[in-house]
């Protein structure tokens, strides 16, 4: 598909970006990667209910758009500053490339997140393990950018080598943005025990958030070998009272 060309020929992918009727494959980009975000962010959702599916499904779609349509003016004006020769037409299809990378990405998890979800009922893990998959998606979606970049500087000329370093900058403050955003248009997941919720309102950020998701689900392992210890009729009772002594101390 012409869309995915980048990912397996840049020189191919290059010579069609050229080409004047590459305004099409834009919207052919945002399609698939809105396509992706809503799918794998229904399979995110399902763990609380079919509403929280369909409404977390369009959230991804929005978090991916959003962060693109804020962060990109400001990457496009400063390349321009720096010297870049690339049209906007080329710059959104080359970073576009990247969002669709990651959007694949995500969606290549979809399996994984299934069988977590069938096997498994923690919250807190599922938590994380998305949070992983986005963390894993955007690094390979980033790199894409910067090897069609780098390209664009070596072999085409229409790009400066400053506007690599300074994309690597303009990466940080995309996650950041991402992330906000991400925490403004919680939740995604949702928890079971709570009644679905558009958006969840309390104070903390993304990063407290995850370091309690971290404890919520250390702690969790120790209540379950606390309560296989106390019914285990094999133990000896001296051995499970020292136990049990030890992880109530270490809690």
């Amino acid at each position: 598909m012409e869309v995915f060309k980048v990912f397996q020929d840049k020189e191919a992918f290059f010579s069609q970006i050229d080409n004047k009727e590459s305004g099409k494959l834009i919207y052919k980009q945002i399609l698939i990667i809105c396509l992706f975000g809503l799918l794998y962010g229904i399979v995110m959702g399902s763990y609380h209910s079919f509403l929280q599916a369909i409404v977390s499904g369009l959230k991804v779609m929005i978090l991916f758009i959003t962060t693109l349509i804020i962060c990109f003016p400001s990457f496009y004006i400063i390349q321009q500053i720096l010297g870049s020769k690339m049209s906007f037409r080329q710059m959104a299809l080359i970073i576009l490339s990247g969002f669709l990378l990651a959007s694949a990405i995500t969606l290549s998890f979809i399996p994984i997140i299934i069988f977590f979800l069938i096997t498994g009922n923690n919250y807190h893990f599922l938590q994380l393990l998305h949070v992983a998959v986005f963390i894993f998606a955007g690094i390979f979606g980033m790199k894409i950018i910067i090897d069609a970049l780098k390209y664009a500087c070596e072999k085409k000329n229409i790009y400066p080598k400053t506007g690599v370093t300074v994309f690597k900058v303009w990466i940080i403050i995309l996650a950041f943005v991402g992330i906000q955003l991400s925490w403004n248009l919680r939740p995604f997941l949702g928890d079971r025990n709570e009644e679905f919720k558009l958006f969840r309102k309390y104070e903390g950020n993304f990063y407290t958030a995850i370091v309690y998701s971290f404890q919520q689900l250390l702690s969790n392992k120790d209540e379950e070998e606390f309560e296989n210890l106390k019914s285990d009729p094999d133990t000896d009772k001296n051995e499970k009272t020292d136990s049990l002594d030890f992880m109530f101390l270490t809690k």
